[in-house]
């Protein structure tokens, strides 16, 4: 079985209700204007809400697949997709894998030259792109013109590229009935290359097979118990495992998923009250303006019915323990878990928490369903219990390899099992704790410090938004440890009272510099630390002296 499948059974047993809706409040943004979008009472507006039905969802991907085939894609071709998260996106995605060739998702952000770069080592023969992008796709269309462009318009027929093909318009043409290769199609053949997030270097092209994704849906089902009643608030990009792979749940119990094209927290909460949302997937950044919001009096919970709202989970970052202890007072009532995962395992869910265990918030987990773990030293053995080690991970979702890059591939893959790169320690209960990054651990005078517990200290002082800690080059020690620190809006901060809270800490942990500035954080939530890096180790460094 593939995900294929599933989304045909879907159209078959329930192809007249809602699979999917877009939610654009980017098109409006006065509160007022809700007076004229009630939802609860039955209104509608085609702006700002659009709906797809199962029926619809499959049709529509069947007439991308078979255009692509009248194009000449076969089996084994690689179809690159840059979109914006539309309702276009996942029907785009699935006509892709219909047509036997492979999707390969590209991030929103990335440049001109990132394009150019990831359609050449993915191999990419066709490129399905929207609006937003034109301007980056003309820089670069003297290298790139061997590669089929395919136009995206969402309804904006005025705004074609004369260097690209009308991808809607075609599909117009196009059967509706399920091409023939999708049928051919099992767990062992390839279906995606995705690209990693870039946080250590330049992305890398990810390989993975339909076997992956098919039990990314088994394996996020297990862990959030979705249901045909269930309504999954789906915020972060497409493009990225993590957020794709949570929806798998909503497409394996045929339940309806909403996607939010906007990140403000009125927005967030708004959206969860009218579509009576029970599964909203959070990144730490957007849980934090939320209970700010709430606490600051610009999101009144009395003025808003979230009774369906039975689970608020995170991933793609470590998140703060004092965050869901604030977050659990105003939402008293949700179930909580945090998942861990990489593209390398197909996103979401080879360790998670479970809703169960709230009690070890902090904690990761333990091994997802249908997955092992191990935490080894620099020769692959297992530490002992309560050492610090490299997380390894085993499972149906470990990618088959780096896609041309057989060197990067012989680093992380030993037989089964994938190095992750990330540090972490196992309890006497056998919770998993991230201490950090391998990359980002910071060696000051022959210590080691990892800047997560840093990062974590800091977070309890409530003037403090959010925060990066990286390691700066010192003559004398090697490196010290700097933490970039972006203060909550109406607040103030200043180093004599932030040297002052670390006291709390072991003197050789305390950063020796502090830096106020906006921490930035990639798409899927990840503080961008080699951008940090760059941006703060080509200066003369004056370090922070800290009280003994």
């Amino acid at each position: 079985m593939t995900i294929i499948d599933l989304l045909e059974q879907n159209a078959k047993n329930a192809g007249g209700e809602v699979a999917l809706v877009e939610f654009n409040p980017n098109l409006r943004s006065r509160k007022e204007d809700w007076k004229e979008f009630n939802l609860i009472e039955g209104g509608t507006d085609a702006k700002l809400r659009k709906e797809l039905t199962w029926g619809e969802f499959d049709s529509k991907a069947n007439r991308v697949a078979n255009y692509l085939i009248s194009l000449g894609v076969k089996k084994g071709d690689k179809v690159a997709i840059l979109l914006m998260n539309c309702l276009e996106w996942l029907p785009i995605y699935f006509g892709v894998l219909k047509s036997g060739a492979l999707a390969v998702p590209m991030n929103y952000r990335y440049t001109a030259k990132e394009i150019e770069y990831c359609l050449d080592l993915s191999d990419s023969q066709y490129l399905i792109f929207g609006q937003e992008f034109v301007s980056r796709i003309e820089e670069i269309l003297p290298s790139i013109g061997s590669i089929k462009l395919l136009y995206c318009s969402s309804g904006l027929r005025d705004t074609i590229p004369e260097f690209a093909a009308d991808l809607l318009e075609m599909m117009d043409f196009a059967s509706s009935l399920k091409p023939a290769v999708s049928s051919s199609l099992s767990e062992d053949d390839f279906a995606a290359i995705y690209f990693s997030s870039g946080t250590t270097g330049f992305p890398k092209a990810i390989l993975h097979k339909h076997r992956s994704l098919i039990n990314s849906c088994r394996t996020e089902q297990a862990h959030h118990g979705q249901q045909k009643d269930d309504v999954f608030i789906c915020i972060p990009p497409l493009y990225h495992t993590g957020a794709k792979m949570h929806w798998f749940g909503s497409l394996i119990s045929c339940s309806r998923a909403v996607l939010l094209r906007g990140v403000t927290p009125e927005w967030i909460i708004r959206t969860a009250a009218l579509e009576h949302a029970s599964i909203v997937w959070l990144l730490v950044p957007w849980a934090q303006d939320i209970l700010d919001a709430i606490d600051r009096g610009d999101i009144d919970l009395d003025e808003y019915d979230l009774s369906s709202w039975r689970l608020m989970h995170i991933g793609a970052q470590p998140v703060p323990p004092s965050l869901i202890r604030r977050w659990k007072e105003h939402f008293p009532s949700h179930q909580y878990d945090t998942n861990y995962g990489l593209s390398e395992s197909i996103g979401p869910g080879c360790v998670h928490l479970g809703v169960e265990n709230i009690d070890h918030v902090g904690a990761i987990g333990k091994a997802g369903y249908l997955w092992e773990t191990r935490i080894c030293d620099e020769n692959g053995s297992d530490v002992e219990r309560g050492k610090v080690g490299e997380l390894w991970v085993k499972g149906p979702g470990v990618m088959t390899c780096y896609y041309k890059n057989p060197e990067a591939t012989a680093e992380v893959l030993h037989g089964e099992w994938l190095a992750t790169g990330d540090m972490a320690r196992e309890d006497e209960q056998g919770f998993i704790y991230l201490v950090d990054r391998k990359k980002d651990v910071i060696i000051t005078g022959g210590e080691n410090l990892y800047p997560v517990q840093i990062e974590d200290y800091l977070r309890g002082h409530d003037a403090i938004k959010d925060v990066a800690v990286i390691g700066l080059p010192d003559k004398r020690l090697g490196e010290i440890a700097a933490a970039i620190i972006e203060v909550k809006p109406g607040k103030t901060l200043t180093e004599e009272e932030l040297n002052e809270f670390c006291q709390g800490m072991p003197r050789y942990k305390r950063p020796r510099r502090f830096i106020f500035a906006e921490v930035p954080r990639n798409p899927t939530g990840k503080i961008e630390k080699p951008l940090l890096r760059e941006r703060y180790c080509g200066e003369r460094l004056v370090e922070t002296q800290t009280k003994s």
